[in-house]
């Protein structure tokens, strides 16, 4: 099932899951026109290539172990840790240990629906 805009129930275990980049897969949760919540499931050694885009950016690490980059600075963070990536601002990750992040955007990420 695919998530639809301004749904209010969204039920993890009937989302399907999209492959995004090799050892990646996102599942759109739920969204607004204004905000987007994506869960990402990452195969260890993954790789979140380097990108930016006009969105502002909260990623939360639910499991796992990441090398993040962000803005040319570089730090691993693991389950609870949570970075900010402002908008237009470079970043990426490297999975060390299999994992999941949850990331919020504002606004929605139109080229993920």
């Amino acid at each position: 099932m695919k998530t639809a805009k301004n749904q209010v129930w969204n039920f993890n275990q009937d989302i399907d899951g999209q492959q995004c980049a090799e050892g990646v897969q996102r599942k759109i949760l739920s969204y607004t026109d204004e905000l987007m919540c994506v869960e990402n499931h990452f195969q260890k050694g993954a790789v979140g290539a380097l990108h930016h885009h006009p969105h502002t950016q909260i990623t939360y690490v639910v499991s796992g172990k990441f090398e993040f980059t962000i803005d040319g600075v570089k730090k691993v963070v693991c389950a609870g840790d949570s970075m900010l990536k402002k908008d237009s601002v470079e970043h990426g990750c490297v999975c060390l240990e299999e994992g999941i992040l949850l990331d919020i955007f504002s606004p929605m990420r139109e080229e993920f629906v």
